[in-house]
Protein backbone atom coordinates (compact mmCIF):
# COMPACT_ATOMS: atom_id res chain seq x y z
CA UNK A 1 0.00 0.00 0.00
CA UNK A 2 1.51 3.49 -1.08
CA UNK A 3 0.14 6.74 -0.32
CA UNK A 4 -2.09 8.81 -3.29
CA UNK A 5 -3.44 12.02 -3.94
CA UNK A 6 -6.82 13.06 -3.28
CA UNK A 7 -8.24 15.86 -4.54
CA UNK A 8 -10.83 18.09 -2.16
CA UNK A 9 -11.77 21.78 -2.61
CA UNK A 10 -9.22 24.13 -1.90
CA UNK A 11 -7.29 21.38 -0.37
CA UNK A 12 -5.06 18.28 -1.62
CA UNK A 13 -5.50 15.09 0.42
CA UNK A 14 -2.79 12.29 0.85
CA UNK A 15 -4.13 10.01 3.54
CA UNK A 16 -0.74 7.93 4.84
CA UNK A 17 -0.66 4.34 5.51
CA UNK A 18 0.04 2.57 9.17
CA UNK A 19 3.59 1.41 9.79
CA UNK A 20 4.86 5.00 7.45
CA UNK A 21 6.78 7.62 9.02
CA UNK A 22 8.36 11.48 7.57
CA UNK A 23 10.19 14.29 8.01
CA UNK A 24 8.70 17.22 6.98
CA UNK A 25 9.47 21.04 7.27
CA UNK A 26 5.70 21.96 8.18
CA UNK A 27 4.80 24.34 10.58
CA UNK A 28 1.54 21.79 11.63
CA UNK A 29 2.64 18.84 12.11
CA UNK A 30 6.34 19.02 11.59
CA UNK A 31 9.98 17.51 12.64
CA UNK A 32 10.00 13.76 12.73
CA UNK A 33 6.55 12.19 11.88
CA UNK A 34 4.18 9.51 11.69
CA UNK A 35 1.16 11.45 10.17
CA UNK A 36 -2.23 9.88 9.46
CA UNK A 37 -2.51 12.34 6.79
CA UNK A 38 -0.98 15.08 4.85
CA UNK A 39 -2.58 18.26 3.81
CA UNK A 40 -1.23 21.17 1.24
CA UNK A 41 -4.51 23.69 2.26
CA UNK A 42 -4.97 26.46 -0.57
CA UNK A 43 -5.54 29.56 1.61
CA UNK A 44 -6.67 33.40 0.60
CA UNK A 45 -4.03 35.86 -0.35
CA UNK A 46 -5.00 37.64 3.02
CA UNK A 47 -4.25 35.00 5.50
CA UNK A 48 -3.10 36.12 8.24
CA UNK A 49 -4.00 33.85 11.10
CA UNK A 50 -1.14 32.44 13.55
CA UNK A 51 -3.18 29.61 15.44
CA UNK A 52 -2.04 27.47 12.04
CA UNK A 53 -2.65 23.87 14.50
CA UNK A 54 -6.48 25.06 15.51
CA UNK A 55 -7.24 26.40 11.87
CA UNK A 56 -5.42 22.79 10.14
CA UNK A 57 -7.45 21.12 12.75
CA UNK A 58 -10.59 22.60 11.12
CA UNK A 59 -10.13 21.98 7.85
CA UNK A 60 -8.90 18.33 8.63
CA UNK A 61 -12.17 17.41 10.46
CA UNK A 62 -13.97 19.16 6.78
CA UNK A 63 -12.01 16.69 4.68
CA UNK A 64 -12.70 13.94 6.73
CA UNK A 65 -9.37 12.79 7.99
CA UNK A 66 -8.44 12.02 11.63
CA UNK A 67 -5.71 11.25 14.18
CA UNK A 68 -2.03 12.94 14.01
CA UNK A 69 -0.77 14.87 10.61
CA UNK A 70 0.95 17.14 8.69
CA UNK A 71 -0.43 20.38 7.12
CA UNK A 72 1.06 22.49 4.56
CA UNK A 73 -0.39 25.78 3.39
CA UNK A 74 -0.14 27.98 0.55
CA UNK A 75 -2.01 30.97 -1.65
CA UNK A 76 -1.20 29.14 -4.68
CA UNK A 77 -3.24 27.36 -6.59
CA UNK A 78 -3.65 23.69 -4.85
CA UNK A 79 -5.51 22.42 -8.14
CA UNK A 80 -2.76 23.21 -10.44
CA UNK A 81 -0.67 20.61 -8.34
CA UNK A 82 2.17 18.76 -10.35
CA UNK A 83 3.22 15.15 -10.27
CA UNK A 84 6.13 13.49 -11.34
CA UNK A 85 7.14 9.82 -10.50
CA UNK A 86 10.59 8.64 -11.33
CA UNK A 87 11.58 4.45 -10.12
CA UNK A 88 9.51 4.17 -6.84
CA UNK A 89 10.06 8.29 -6.25
CA UNK A 90 6.59 10.10 -6.45
CA UNK A 91 6.41 13.85 -5.77
CA UNK A 92 3.36 16.42 -5.54
CA UNK A 93 4.31 20.18 -6.27
CA UNK A 94 2.46 23.27 -5.86
CA UNK A 95 4.68 25.76 -7.08
CA UNK A 96 3.66 29.50 -6.58
CA UNK A 97 6.59 32.16 -6.98
CA UNK A 98 5.35 35.31 -6.81
CA UNK A 99 8.59 36.77 -4.60
CA UNK A 100 11.58 34.50 -4.59
CA UNK A 101 13.95 35.00 -1.99
CA UNK A 102 18.05 34.01 -1.68
CA UNK A 103 19.18 32.14 1.27
CA UNK A 104 21.77 35.00 1.98
CA UNK A 105 20.81 38.29 0.54
CA UNK A 106 23.59 40.57 -1.04
CA UNK A 107 24.43 43.84 -0.11
CA UNK A 108 21.72 45.72 -2.51
CA UNK A 109 19.33 43.75 -0.27
CA UNK A 110 17.83 47.37 1.46
CA UNK A 111 17.06 49.28 -1.84
CA UNK A 112 13.42 50.44 -2.21
CA UNK A 113 10.93 47.77 -3.66
CA UNK A 114 13.24 44.89 -2.47
CA UNK A 115 13.63 44.83 1.49
CA UNK A 116 9.89 45.63 2.42
CA UNK A 117 6.58 43.67 2.20
CA UNK A 118 4.23 46.51 0.85
CA UNK A 119 2.36 45.06 -1.41
CA UNK A 120 3.45 41.29 -0.63
CA UNK A 121 1.74 38.63 -2.49
CA UNK A 122 2.58 35.50 -1.15
CA UNK A 123 4.10 32.49 -2.87
CA UNK A 124 4.80 29.24 -1.93
CA UNK A 125 6.48 26.01 -2.90
CA UNK A 126 4.79 23.26 -1.12
CA UNK A 127 6.62 19.97 -1.87
CA UNK A 128 5.27 16.44 -1.05
CA UNK A 129 7.32 13.34 -1.59
CA UNK A 130 6.84 9.71 -1.45
CA UNK A 131 9.52 7.00 -1.77
CA UNK A 132 8.16 3.55 -1.67
CA UNK A 133 11.54 1.75 -0.05
CA UNK A 134 12.16 2.77 3.69
CA UNK A 135 14.37 5.40 4.54
CA UNK A 136 16.33 5.73 8.39
CA UNK A 137 16.52 8.71 10.44
CA UNK A 138 19.57 10.37 8.57
CA UNK A 139 18.39 9.31 4.98
CA UNK A 140 15.01 11.08 5.73
CA UNK A 141 17.22 14.12 6.51
CA UNK A 142 19.19 13.94 3.67
CA UNK A 143 16.48 13.57 1.18
CA UNK A 144 14.82 16.76 2.61
CA UNK A 145 18.22 18.47 1.75
CA UNK A 146 18.22 16.18 -1.66
CA UNK A 147 14.67 17.77 -2.40
CA UNK A 148 15.68 21.56 -1.58
CA UNK A 149 18.82 21.41 -3.70
CA UNK A 150 16.74 19.75 -6.55
CA UNK A 151 14.18 23.32 -6.20
CA UNK A 152 16.44 25.24 -6.16
CA UNK A 153 18.35 24.35 -9.35
CA UNK A 154 14.81 24.28 -11.28
CA UNK A 155 14.64 28.04 -10.11
CA UNK A 156 18.11 28.84 -11.00
CA UNK A 157 17.39 27.24 -14.12
CA UNK A 158 14.20 28.95 -15.02
CA UNK A 159 15.77 32.45 -14.30
CA UNK A 160 14.09 33.04 -10.70
CA UNK A 161 16.42 35.19 -8.58
CA UNK A 162 16.17 33.02 -5.49
CA UNK A 163 16.82 30.18 -4.16
CA UNK A 164 12.98 29.73 -2.52
CA UNK A 165 10.23 31.93 -1.54
CA UNK A 166 10.14 32.60 2.50
CA UNK A 167 7.34 29.90 3.44
CA UNK A 168 8.40 27.08 0.75
CA UNK A 169 8.11 23.50 3.25
CA UNK A 170 8.62 19.93 2.20
CA UNK A 171 7.17 16.52 3.89
CA UNK A 172 9.04 13.45 3.26
CA UNK A 173 7.32 9.92 3.52
CA UNK A 174 8.55 6.09 3.16
CA UNK A 175 7.55 3.10 4.98
CA UNK A 176 9.38 3.21 8.74
CA UNK A 177 12.44 0.75 8.77
CA UNK A 178 11.19 -2.73 10.60
CA UNK A 179 14.40 -2.29 13.13
CA UNK A 180 17.52 -0.35 12.70
CA UNK A 181 19.45 2.16 10.51
CA UNK A 182 21.49 -1.84 9.43
CA UNK A 183 17.67 -3.76 8.56
CA UNK A 184 18.44 -5.39 5.43
CA UNK A 185 16.56 -3.40 2.95
CA UNK A 186 16.74 0.06 4.79
CA UNK A 187 17.90 3.05 2.64
CA UNK A 188 20.76 4.79 4.62
CA UNK A 189 21.71 7.26 1.83
CA UNK A 190 19.65 10.02 0.23
CA UNK A 191 21.64 12.89 -0.77
CA UNK A 192 21.84 13.86 -4.44
CA UNK A 193 24.30 11.13 -6.18
CA UNK A 194 22.98 8.18 -4.45
CA UNK A 195 20.41 5.97 -6.00
CA UNK A 196 17.31 6.88 -4.08
CA UNK A 197 18.40 10.66 -3.78
CA UNK A 198 19.48 10.43 -7.36
CA UNK A 199 15.84 9.88 -8.07
CA UNK A 200 14.35 11.74 -5.52
CA UNK A 201 16.24 15.08 -6.99
CA UNK A 202 15.23 13.86 -10.57
CA UNK A 203 11.38 13.73 -9.55
CA UNK A 204 11.43 17.06 -7.76
CA UNK A 205 13.36 19.21 -10.39
CA UNK A 206 10.81 17.68 -13.26
CA UNK A 207 7.78 18.68 -10.51
CA UNK A 208 8.54 22.34 -9.95
CA UNK A 209 10.33 22.71 -13.46
CA UNK A 210 7.00 21.98 -14.80
CA UNK A 211 5.19 24.23 -12.19
CA UNK A 212 7.62 27.22 -13.44
CA UNK A 213 6.84 26.20 -16.65
CA UNK A 214 2.70 26.49 -16.46
CA UNK A 215 2.77 29.67 -13.91
CA UNK A 216 6.02 31.42 -14.70
CA UNK A 217 7.74 34.04 -12.27
CA UNK A 218 7.74 37.67 -13.66
CA UNK A 219 9.43 40.58 -12.21
CA UNK A 220 7.54 43.10 -10.14
CA UNK A 221 5.91 45.94 -12.31
CA UNK A 222 8.90 48.62 -11.03
CA UNK A 223 11.44 46.42 -12.82
CA UNK A 224 13.09 44.96 -9.83
CA UNK A 225 13.86 41.66 -9.03
CA UNK A 226 10.83 41.30 -6.97
CA UNK A 227 12.97 39.26 -4.08
CA UNK A 228 11.47 39.73 -0.18
CA UNK A 229 14.21 38.91 2.91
Amino acid sequence: MSVELERAEGALVWRVPRGWWGLSSAAVGGGLVRPCWVLNLGVGDDFTRTDLDRYASSRADGLGVSGPGTALLTAADVSQVVATEVDGVRVWATVGVTKPTWAVPPERAGHDGVSGREGYVPGTINIVVVVTVPLSASALVQAVGTTTEAKAQALVEAGVPGTGTASDAVVVLSPEPPGDAGHAGTVVFAGVRSEWGGRIAAAVHGAVRDGLAAHPWEPDAAGGAGVVW
